[in-house]
């Protein structure tokens, strides 16, 4: 990558790939200007076939899970790289880090952008694809896939 300021979007949600794709970051971020953006995904599967109660007890699952992944991160990085922040968005995984990868593009002309992502460890992924494949055909940015 060339010189500048580097901007990471981790994807992260608290699984052993997500904890590789974080350390992963920050060994990247090593020497060099930027930030890394911690983005949890709440990903909500059929939500038209969910009553409104449902819904909103799904959403404070979402809320509990987005402090305990935040505070997991925080604990993750202590010590290691103060210069990250943690978001949580909706939707559809891999569109949601290419849409916060992308803004972050825009935010920073000139600077370099990547996503950085583990890879799934299912076995059925490799089958019919993953977040990590998704990323890989369709980011504008470069995609990162930690082992």
């Amino acid at each position: 990558m060339p010189a500048g300021s580097l901007y990471l979007v981790v994807g992260y949600d608290g699984s052993p790939p997500a904890i590789r794709a974080l350390d992963a970051a920050v060994g990247l971020m090593r020497g060099r200007d930027g930030e890394i953006d911690v983005v949890y995904v709440a990903h909500l599967a059929a939500v038209d076939m969910l009553s409104a109660d449902a819904i909103v007890e799904v959403e404070e699952s979402f809320d509990e899970l987005e402090r305990d992944l935040r505070a997991q991160a925080g604990e993750q990085l202590r010590g290691r790289e103060e210069r990250w922040r943690f978001a949580r968005r909706g939707g559809m995984i891999p569109e949601q880090l290419i849409a916060a990868a992308a803004h972050i593009r825009d935010a920073h002309p000139g600077d370099s952008t990547a996503i950085v992502v583990g890879s799934s460890t299912h076995a059925t992924h490799r089958l019919v694809g993953s977040v990590a494949v998704s990323l890989a055909r369709h980011s504008p940015v470069p995609v990162v896939i930690v082992p």
